[in-house]
């Protein structure tokens, strides 16, 4: 453990020691600091910030925060806040189902930092367990849509659906440019589609079928089963609609495709949802993965990511993320989708359900779910003498009951409430009861006495309902991964064989710039499976949630601490979604002065890969800003872009510390100039890691912000995702913060529409930011950030004579990352970035961002949570490295370009061990390069992955079992 270099045994303050948490999260002690400070030149701290963060940005006051808390203490404090939340029985409905996780993917997935601290799987060979599990997760969502192509996951339901126009518009061969939108839509995905149309200048018309067939729409959207709960074959409308050149997609209840006809068989291109009913619990609203499954012929227009099969350099069936050339970072304003977070620990928890489950146990949940709803109608429609009456004929698990009058309505609402359960509320007379995994025997007499006044009993024999030409015939999930792991052990021994495969923060660091893996503590990962936080509807009655709100305001009321924003928006479920909500709020500020037409968005060339994209969907014109030399904004190209555009300039966006890893000393003068021509400035919270409790972005001059929470403050990765990327906002823009049509966010206008399906954004994850600030304190905030920027100048200091860093700012000095130029070397050698991040692997480290920001380099953020040791370690690999490619460059030991542990990178145990060994370097010099990693050898299961193979024999679907021999 890392501890204070002079422990207090002298006082009861020493000794409780409430800021213990800080000194278990930072990696290094104040004697490792000051070897490392004397290392790059300075004696202490103080001097070292000086020297690195400039003047003009500096703080130079406390936060207005409490000192730290111990790790019993937060946890205490934030359990009193979960006692006043009320967890109901949830027949909401509405997309949102009451579930069980089953309790082994709970405890080795959900709570195994092996999965939930990974990276995005962009280096292949060390994340093939992530990889198939993301697979699995596709074919789930192909057997059940019936499409020929899945996405390893989309942010939620609603957004999921306002992708979906948007690549219905790039697709659909219609000139018309209006998208239609199904009457029997959930509320919250009709909000989002229309807060994305807007920006893009399209026109959304809601209706019945009729009004889908006589119009001319480049896009459509139908809804099955539709927010009463009703079941509608689409099959004619569909066709109806194709007639006009419309392109189809299809909302589906993930569970009700179990049993009902597919979207594909109805004529779907497109079928979309959410898998939150495959064991992802409510959780207030997310987070949960969306699945988005299309046809063959739109694979490369098509949101998000998606996981292929390829392989390797041995000839061995190995996984990828396909066709990342669509890559918004790579594609910038011309991308699919601003999409950068995806949902996938989510993704692998629903795709994990359906192995665990398999296709009998999936079948046997659905129909339960059905024959009980079918029990409860019976029971309504059997009652001859009431006013009650069942509404819809077909029908998956929601029955929707007309009362036949307000009174006896509220009456049975207000009786189910008194008794611990949640309906819901359709009009005055109307009361729906949505049936879910977890509806029992006990709850359907509850149910049946507050509808009829008599308790009934299930029946014995369970009924299905629905009409035969509303059910599937074709068979699902009969792929052997389904059909293997249905006992405890073999699914842990399943689960455990993928973990095996990933190399995680439980390994080694992971030095990816501009990411901050830092690390996610096991106290701030506690709460968010309490039951308080997990099992809650996002639509549940506000007076039962009082502690939930209670926590997120004091999340707010942290963040703005911290930012120096008047208020903060949590809604925003990805920090994708965050740009995007910074840029509405700015956008529709501008309007409220009459000034729609400031649609110019300048960024420079050091903002943040996403920013273009985001710009491109609020229907603003991107125009690039030069950057200098040294990396930062080039403000005579700015002042000239500024005056050029100055009675359209809406806003800049721009990435501090900058992309290219450096403070800009120019930054308050930069936003004054913006402000000067009328625009706003929104700034990425991306490098926020080099900012915390050293300055406050609001009081350099922005606007708005957007805040990484599963980088700053500590939600982990997952894989690629879950996120929250929250913005803050100064006064003027607070009142353009979106608010959320079924359940209004506080103090948000009522005609400010969602930018995402729930008003908390992704609830249950907040509250690991809120124990990680409330744990770190005031003083503990700043250590944090002063031990970031240490890590990342000594190791790029360490670094600099065999790698030369490509940007510094102030006296030389780097701000949380650091950039090395590979291309000398790629010059002199032939070795690239792309073989030392594969050589890294054999060094038993994860590569740190390669190619971006500029092509060529590798980018290096250690964070605050990596000890000296860790450092060393990973300074002497690349060291190591840098000597290999010397070897290659001499020829020495018969090392020539075409063969050397550098190309050939990674070395998997079955190329060590192979009978054939013909290289000129030994089986050690492969496996074994450093002392270290003969005792902590991470084997990489794949060689090298031939990514051109698997792009051109695209393939997102589980491969037969042979392959994998």
């Amino acid at each position: 453990m890392t501890t204070a270099k002079n422990p207090d045994f002298d006082s009861f303050k020493g000794l409780f020691n409430e800021k213990e948490f800080v000194y278990r999260h930072l990696g290094s002690d104040e004697a490792h600091q000051a070897v490392m400070l004397s290392a790059i030149g300075y004696n202490d701290m103080a001097s070292f910030i000086d020297d690195t963060v400039p003047e003009p940005v500096r703080l130079h006051k406390e936060l207005d925060l409490p000192l730290a808390m111990s790790e019993h203490a937060a946890l205490a404090k934030l359990r009193a806040m979960a006692d006043n939340i009320t967890v109901n029985k949830s027949y909401i409905g509405q997309g949102y189902a009451p579930v069980r996780m089953p309790a082994v993917i709970q405890r080795n997935v959900l709570e195994n930092p092996g999965w939930y601290t990974a990276y995005t799987p962009y280096q292949a060979e060390i994340s093939q367990g992530r990889l198939e599990a993301l697979l699995n997760f596709q074919q789930v969502c192909i057997d059940l849509t019936g499409l020929e192509f899945a996405g390893a996951s989309l942010l939620d339901e609603a957004t999921a659906a306002a992708e979906a126009m948007a690549m219905s518009k790039r697709v659909s061969k219609s000139k018309s440019n209006t998208f239609f939108v199904d009457e029997r839509v959930y509320p919250q995905t009709l909000d989002v589609i229309q807060t994305r149309a807007k920006y893009f200048g399209w026109d959304v018309v809601v209706g019945d079928f009729e009004t889908a067939k006589s119009g001319d729409y480049f896009g459509a959207l139908f809804q099955y089963v539709g927010k009463e709960g009703d079941v509608q074959d689409l099959t004619e409308v569909i066709a109806e609609v194709k007639k006009n050149k419309t392109y189809v997609s299809v909302a589906s209840d993930i569970m009700s495709l179990v049993l009902l006809k597919s979207p594909a068989a109805m004529g779907a291109d497109v079928a979309l949802g959410s898998t939150q009913r495959f064991g992802i619990p409510m959780g207030f609203g997310g987070p949960h993965a969306a699945y988005f499954t299309f046809l063959d012929k739109a694979k490369r227009s098509a949101p998000g990511r998606i996981i292929g099969v390829s392989k390797d350099a041995q000839g061995n069936t190995a996984l990828r993320m396909a066709l990342q050339t669509r890559e918004q970072h790579i594609r910038r304003e011309k991308a699919n989708s601003n999409i950068c977070t995806s949902q996938v620990l989510l993704a692998n928890l629903a795709g994990m359900y359906a192995v665990y489950h398999g296709p009998e146990g999936i079948k046997r949940i659905a129909t339960r779910i059905h024959a009980i709803a079918t029990a409860f109608a019976d029971v309504i429609k059997n009652e001859s003498a009431s006013e009650l009456r069942v509404v819809h004929d077909q029908f998956f698990d929601t029955v929707l009951v007309d009362c036949g009058s307000e009174q006896l309505a509220t009456q049975i609402f207000e009786n189910a409430d008194n008794v611990g359960y949640n309906l819901w509320r359709v009009g005055d007379t109307k009361i729906s009861v949505a049936f879910s995994e977890t509806s029992d025997a006990a709850d359907f007499n509850v149910l049946t006495q507050l509808f009829v006044n008599k308790a009934h009993d299930l029946p014995t024999e369970a009924r299905v309902s629905l009409s035969s030409d509303h059910l599937r015939t074709d068979d699902i999930l009969t792929h052997p991964v389904f059909n293997s792991h249905h006992t405890e052990h073999e699914m842990l021994r399943y689960l455990k064989s993928l973990e095996d495969k990933d190399l995680a923060m439980n390994r080694s660091m992971i030095p990816l710039g501009s990411c901050t893996m830092k690390l996610n503590a096991t106290s701030e990962m506690l709460p968010i499976t309490w039951p308080e936080f997990a099992n809650v509807h996002p639509f549940a009655p506000r007076d039962q949630v009082t502690g939930y709100i209670e926590m997120i305001d004091s999340l707010q009321d942290q963040l703005k601490a911290i930012t120096g924003f008047d208020d903060i928006s949590m809604q925003p479920n990805s920090g994708a979604s965050g740009e995007y909500a910074g840029l509405l709020a700015i956008r529709r500020y501008h309007e409220s002065l009459g000034e729609n037409d400031r649609n110019i968005c300048l960024i420079p060339k050091s903002a943040h890969g996403t920013n273009p994209a985001t710009a491109m969907m609020m229907g603003m014109q991107v125009v690039v800003v030069n950057t200098d030399d040294n990396g930062n904004v080039d403000i005579d190209d700015l002042t000239a872009k500024c005056e050029q555009h100055s009675k359209n300039l809406g806003a800049l966006m721009i990435t501090y510390p900058s992309t290219h890893g450096v403070f800009e000393e120019g930054i308050r003068k930069i936003c004054d100039l913006i402000h000067s021509h009328g625009g706003q400035v929104y700034m990425d919270g991306a490098n926020m890691n080099a900012q915390v409790a050293i300055m406050q972005p609001a009081e350099v001059g922005a606007d708005v912000l957007h805040m990484n929470l599963h980088k700053t403050f500590c939600i982990p990765h997952g894989g690629g995702g879950p996120g929250m990327g929250p913005i803050g906002m100064k006064s003027h823009l607070a009142p353009f913060k979106s608010s959320h049509v079924i359940s209004p966010v506080f103090n948000a206008p009522k005609d400010c529409s969602a930018v995402s399906a729930a008003p908390y954004g992704s609830a249950s994850i907040l509250p690991i930011s809120w124990m990680y600030i409330a744990m770190m304190g005031r003083d503990g905030l700043l250590e944090a950030t002063e031990v970031a920027l240490l890590n990342a100048n000594y190791i790029a200091h360490q670094l600099k004579d065999d790698y030369p860093v490509l940007y510094t700012g102030k006296n030389g000095k780097v701000a949380h990352e650091c950039i090395i130029d590979i291309r000398p070397l790629k010059d002199d050698t032939g070795i690239s970035e792309s073989d030392i991040a594969k050589r890294l692997m054999d060094y038993g480290f994860h590569a740190p961002t390669m190619s971006f920001p500029v092509a060529g380099t590798l980018m290096i953020e250690p964070t605050e949570s990596e000890s000296k040791e860790e450092l060393d370690r990973f300074i002497d690999a690349l060291k190591a490295i840098k000597a290999e490619a010397m070897k290659v460059k001499s020829g020495e030991n018969g090392w020539s370009r075409e063969d050397n542990p550098l190309v050939n990178a990674p070395h998997t145990a079955s190329m060590i061990t192979a009978e054939d060994w013909s290289h000129p370097y030994s089986r050690d010099e492969a496996a074994f390069p450093l002392p270290y990693v003969r005792a902590h050898k991470f084997w990489p299961t794949v060689a090298r992955v031939d990514d051109a193979y698997g792009d051109k024999n695209l393939m997102c679907s589980c491969p037969g079992i042979e392959n994998y021999m």
